[in-house]
Formats: C-alpha cells, sequence, structure tokens
C-alpha cells in the first residue's frame, strides 16, 4: 500500500501513515471553526468505487488470528462497494440490510479497520460505534467518513453487534 499524502512519509505502527505534522513536513492551513474532513469529498458520479470487504461478527470484534491466513478470512464477509466519503452511518445501512441481528432497536454496531502491521500480521484497531437508529440523546460516530478515520484501500471492515 502507497502512502497517502503525496510522500514518502514515515509510517506509524501498522504500515498506516503518520499525520502530516509528525513527517516534518510544513503544517497545515490553520483551522477556523469546526474542523472538517482531511480529506476532499468525492464526486461519485465520476470516480470508480473501492472494494470494501466487510467482517460481521455478533458479540464482539474477531479476533486478529481469525485474518492471519491470507485466503480464510472469517466466512461472514459482505462485499461492499463504495467511496472514501462514505459514512459509518451508510455503512451502518448497508450491513442492516444483511444482518438482522443490526436491525434490533437497542443494536450497537463497532466498527474495526484490519490491516497488515510491518510484520506481516494482522491487527484489528476500532475505529467508531453507531447506533442502529440513532437519536438525539444517543449522538454516535456515524457521521465520521472512511477517508477522515485514515482508512486505506486494501484494509478490511470487521462490524461487531453488540
Amino acid at each position: 500500500m502507497a502512502a497517502r499524502g503525496g510522500g514518502e512519509g514515515q509510517r506509524r505502527g501498522g504500515g498506516r501513515p503518520l499525520p502530516p505534522s509528525a513527517r516534518g513536513g510544513p503544517p497545515g492551513p490553520p483551522l477556523h471553526g469546526k474542523p472538517g474532513p482531511r480529506f476532499e469529498p468525492v464526486d461519485r458520479e465520476k470516480t470508480c468505487p473501492l472494494l470494501l470487504r466487510v467482517f460481521t461478527k455478533i458479540g464482539g470484534h474477531h479476533s486478529q488470528a481469525d485474518f492471519a491466513v491470507r485466503g480464510k478470512e472469517p466466512k461472514d464477509e459482505v462485499q461492499i462497494y463504495t467511496w472514501m466519503d462514505a459514512t459509518l452511518r451508510e455503512l451502518t445501512d448497508l450491513v442492516k440490510e444483511v444482518a438482522p441481528e443490526a436491525r434490533r432497536r437497542d443494536a450497537l454496531l463497532s466498527f474495526a479497520f484490519v490491516y497488515p502491521t510491518k510484520t506481516g500480521h494482522f491487527t484489528v484497531k476500532e475505529v467508531g460505534k453507531t447506533f442502529s437508529y440513532p437519536n438525539a440523546r444517543r449522538p454516535d460516530d456515524g457521521s465520521k467518513a472512511l477517508g477522515s478515520l485514515s482508512f486505506e484501500i486494501g484494509d478490511y471492515l470487521d462490524v461487531a453487534i453488540l
């Protein structure tokens, strides 16, 4: 996987790029008001979608060992074509279409990226949680987009249905 941000930036633990300030490059523009996403929104009419491999599990996330052997990933896989600006809310709605357990009124979905470390072993890193049916009294991470969470094309998405 190539580093984003146009450069040979240093990588942190799992082969993921460091933020621009940690690479020693020039600081970004000053933030005024509410910070926005670190990526540009995608023109979905002109941009080819990426294939996102999503693994769901009831009760908790898959373990790192479940991804240890290439080609022997967990069987509960859903493949989704999407874009880097897809939000966790959009992905929640797609998971609800294929996993009846996620449609429960009190269901909580926990999202984690699964990606290889420098040693080639996979790591599972939680990146956000959403409620199946959110409301103002219980906010969640549904507005966060894949690109703003440092997702890289080729990473897997593990969804725990709690």
